[in-house]
């Protein structure tokens, strides 16, 4: 049940990752810190729709 989601930076240079989700145990939306490689620091990345 594992779907695959993007995570966009909140950073102007709008950064993006690509990873993978349960919905069944996680239904809200993943907030996390990574880093971008624009900006060259870790910033607050949220789940895209």
């Amino acid at each position: 049940m594992q779907e695959i989601i993007s995570l966009v930076s909140t950073c102007e240079h709008k950064s993006t990752y690509w990873t993978r989700k349960n919905k069944k145990q996680n239904p809200d939306k993943i907030e996390r810190k990574k880093y971008c490689p624009s900006c060259r620091k870790r910033v607050l990345f949220r789940e895209k729709k």
